[in-house]
């Protein structure tokens, strides 16, 4: 049965996420401040039970899958000069600066510093693609390099992470480990290469043929947990064996497929390991430290800010683009909130409890404190105390470029619109079900993926938007699979012009009703081109032809309609 703190809790979900994401706070701020609230040090509705803490240990799994999955071979041979120049320079810039001020104001040791300097080197990638992509600036110069620079802090968690057990202590054989991680990180790399192709790729696409959600979800559900479990039993974190799962299917075509499927999972999972992470804050020992938390806070903030900034700015960046990266960039992240949670649960001393508790409370402040400070420099603009920045977004060549046109579906009739706006040379992608017509297409050089066209997610991850997108087309032979399309593309693109196939009158009618420009019944035009070639044998001149045509489509079809019977099918 319910109980009433069960109710409780999701009010105080609700009311959280709904006033922090109206002050433009990330969502999984909300999710920590509910796990606070419901603590044991508050409102004690829950006790922090192993079951949280399984569930919580799913969370972090999915946070490792989803970055993972971010990572594809393309995608970094595209940025490489960004990822690994700014993305490098900035970690090492911000873990020099912060290492002596570490080691020099508290007790911990060389390693210790070592570590919480490269771990608060690290930023929000959820937080900062949330602010980009708020601010339309994901494809912009600036959000390129932005992510670029979170890209590289994802790949050096890796390493990292491998690298716990020496700065814990509980191994002191360092170059037995720097070449366990050497040989580990080019098995990952031959792993997902070989992997992808031969088993990944062909067990997704026979799934696929089954049109089965549940098996699609599930497929992807064992691969997480059957990589975390093959890690943890090799000694190695179970996260690791997330973020290989996750790099596995970034190499396939179904990766926007499955980051659609996946992600309200993972925001679930994710919400509950900041939720457990919350109830395990320790709120008395923070109260008589607060001078501590605050200090750090600015310290943190100030020393990222600049090191950030110089970085930047010796990339001869702009000074307005400089500022706006580094405000960005000066928080901490999760990788920070996920390690010191590990070394709490495992009992790793690198640094002692207390402070870990004080630099989880600094880090989550500091993911606060970000649109507060972005906020601030917008008004400065506006005011004319900074120079405006250029946000005109990039043309990259990839899938991920926003089309002129989207074509919804690939089967017979998408794959000649799709031949027709190739020869034109307009920019296109076409997005299907059809595992083996999108195969066939790609290999024939269609821009053709896999999706489902009624999600929206996958839209957006395909390019649909309110900006760039000029007509979706629907070439689809199912009217309520079209219909739900139909929805999902206007609550991305509200105004955009579509285009539909129908079986027949009565369906065009139907899709118009739902609100497409203009819909082309197959029976009738393949009647009207027989008609043509006919009339045209006999010796009806074409002008007349093309009148007598123009007439029969006026005002979908009406003279035609009303000669027709409502037995038609």
């Amino acid at each position: 049965m319910i109980s009433i703190e069960v109710l409780s809790f999701l009010a105080i979900v609700f009311c959280l996420l709904f006033f922090l994401r109206m002050a433009r706070v990330g969502a999984l701020v909300a999710f920590l401040f509910a796990g606070i609230l419901s603590g044991p040090y508050m409102l004690n509705l829950f006790e922090l039970t192993g079951t949280w803490q399984i569930l919580g240990d799913i969370g972090i799994l999915f946070l490792w899958f989803s970055i993972g999955l971010e990572i594809s071979f393309s995608r970094l041979w595209n940025l490489r000069n960004t990822i690994f120049g700014f993305g490098a320079a900035q970690v090492l810039m911000v873990a020099v600066m912060l290492f002596p001020f570490l080691f020099e104001f508290s007790t911990w040791s060389i390693t210790g510093a070592l570590m919480v300097s490269l771990l608060l080197a690290m930023s929000s990638t959820s937080a900062d693609l949330q602010l980009l992509g708020d601010r339309n600036q994901l494809n912009s110069n600036v959000g390129r390099q932005i992510f670029s620079v979170l890209l590289f802090q994802d790949l050096l968690s890796i390493p990292l992470l491998a690298m716990l057990p020496v700065l814990s202590g509980k191994s002191f054989n360092l170059g037995a480990t720097l070449i366990d991680v050497a040989v580990l990180s080019v098995l990952l790399i031959a792993g997902v290469l070989i992997i992808s192709r031969c088993v990944m790729n062909p067990l997704l696409r026979a799934v696929s043929k089954l049109k089965s959600k549940e098996l699609f979800l599930l497929v992807i559900m064992l691969n997480i947990v059957l990589w975390a479990v093959l890690f943890d039993l090799m000694g190695l974190p179970s996260g690791l064996g997330g973020f290989l799962s996750g790099m596995l299917m970034s190499e396939t075509i179904y990766r926007h497929q499955i980051t659609a499927e996946i992600s309200p999972y993972a925001t679930l999972f994710l919400a509950i390991f900041f939720i457990v992470l919350g109830m395990g804050l320790n709120l008395d020992l923070l109260y008589s430290k607060w001078y501590l938390v605050l200090g750090g806070l600015a310290c943190l903030m100030i020393i990222k800010f600049f090191a950030i900034y110089m970085v930047s700015r010796v990339r001869k960046n702009p000074a307005p683009e400089s500022t706006f990266i580094s405000l960005l960039l000066s928080q901490g992240g999760e990788f920070g909130l996920l390690v010191l949670q590990m070394m709490r649960n495992n009992g790793m001393e690198i640094v002692p409890y207390a402070d870990q508790e004080i630099l989880i409370a600094v880090i989550v402040l500091s993911i606060m404190m970000t649109p507060l400070l972005l906020a601030l420099y917008d008004k400065l603009r506006h005011m004319g105390k900074i120079t405006q920045m250029n946000t005109k977004n990039l043309q990259v060549k990839n899938t991920d470029v926003e089309p002129t046109v989207v074509i919804c579906g690939f089967g017979r009739v998408g794959q000649i619109i799709a031949k027709i706006l190739r020869e034109q040379g307009v920019p296109y992608i076409a997005i299907g079900m059809n595992v083996n017509s999108i195969m066939e297409g790609r290999e024939h050089g269609f821009n053709a993926v896999y999706g489902d066209v009624s999600n929206t997610s996958v839209l957006r991850e395909f390019g649909l938007s309110r900006r760039n997108t000029r007509a979706v087309v629907l070439a689809l032979d199912n009217t309520e699979t079209a219909r739900r399309t139909i929805w999902a593309v206007r609550s991305i693109s509200p105004r955009v012009k579509i285009f539909a196939r129908a079986r027949n009158l009565p369906d065009s009618k139907i899709l118009l009703r739902s609100g497409v420009f203009q819909a082309f019944p197959e029976t009738i035009e393949s009647s009207f081109f027989l008609g043509y070639g006919l009339l045209e044998f006999l010796g009806v001149s074409e002008n007349k032809i093309e009148e007598m045509l123009y007439e029969l489509r006026a005002n979908n079809y009406e003279k035609l309609d009303s000669d027709m019977t409502s037995n038609e099918k």
